[in-house]
């Protein structure tokens, strides 16, 4: 990597240096993209930091993509802790964010604290993450404040979807004032970054461009900092219909079906195993 880069060198033991909050300043100062991936276990996390990723966020998402729940609103504090553990302990370089959950932090600065730091003790993540603007600007300064960096998320809010009327694009006509106005909040409270979901892109623009601090899409268009989608998203390993936002790079779920019926097919046929898979 060039000098240029906010995230090059090495550290002192010669490995890939860490990303820091003041990394992803230094990337928005300087028009550098920043690059962010969800990951729930130690396998993609390991890929996904040797790849280049930024940032790895250990999110909600996991209702949908690992536990089999129809929606984040069920996924606990409890469930999440081991998830961002596995996910911490197999990364060198990118910068770890874990996702608070609902239910975790609504009731008051106290409770966010207390969330913020078991995921803080108990896992090795460097960040976490909570949904709202202004409703949760307190949250984020008693979090901050205690020396815990925080990534804000505005725009549509998963764990806010019936509130919201379900999957909503936020920001539009009227809606961009009170957008705007989360982002003040959120960046008032010392948020490192905010995310911006499902917003449309020049409402992106406004923000990106009044904000000091970084903005990163998940589907709020390219005038952002930064850009984070749902790792199994992009994959081929989502069923059904994948967001419009979504560009897929791989169809996973077609290469380990076919893998998984070839390995049937060998089992039923005696093929495996073979003579070379077998101790003498």
């Amino acid at each position: 990597m060039s000098e240029q880069n906010p995230y090059g060198g090495a550290s002192a033991s010669g490995g890939p240096k860490r990303v820091r909050t003041r990394h992803f300043q230094n990337a928005k100062r300087d028009g550098i993209k920043i690059t962010g991936l969800t990951s729930y276990d130690q396998l993609t996390a390991r890929i996904f930091d040797q790849a280049g990723i930024d940032f790895l966020l250990v999110g909600d998402s996991a209702g949908n993509n690992v536990l089999g729940y129809e929606t984040t609103l069920p996924v606990t504090v409890d469930e999440l802790i081991p998830l961002t553990r596995a996910v911490a302990g197999a990364v060198q370089r990118a910068f770890v964010v874990a996702d608070m959950p609902f239910g975790s932090y609504e009731s008051g600065a106290e409770e966010a604290l207390h969330t913020a730091v078991r995921f803080m003790k108990e896992t090795g993540a460097h960040a976490v993450k909570l949904e709202g603007g202004e409703r949760s600007h307190k949250q984020i300064r008693r979090i901050v404040q205690s020396g815990i960096p925080v990534m804000a998320h505005i725009g549509y809010t998963p764990q806010s979807e019936h509130g919201l009327g379900g999957h909503i694009i936020q920001g539009r006509g009227e809606g961009l004032e009170q957008l705007l106005a989360d982002a003040i909040a959120v960046q008032e409270a010392g948020a490192f970054a905010v995310v911006l979901e499902m917003v449309p892109s020049d409402a992106a623009r406004q923000i990106t461009e009044r904000l000091d601090i970084p903005t990163i899409s998940v589907g709020a268009g390219p005038h952002t900092d930064g850009q984070l989608l749902v790792w199994t998203d992009w994959a081929g390993l989502t069923p059904g219909r994948i967001p419009k936002f979504v560009k897929q790079y791989a169809d996973l779920s077609g290469i380990l079906g076919a893998a998984a019926k070839a390995w049937q097919q060998d089992v039923s046929a005696g093929v495996y195993p073979g003579p070379e898979h077998s101790y003498e």
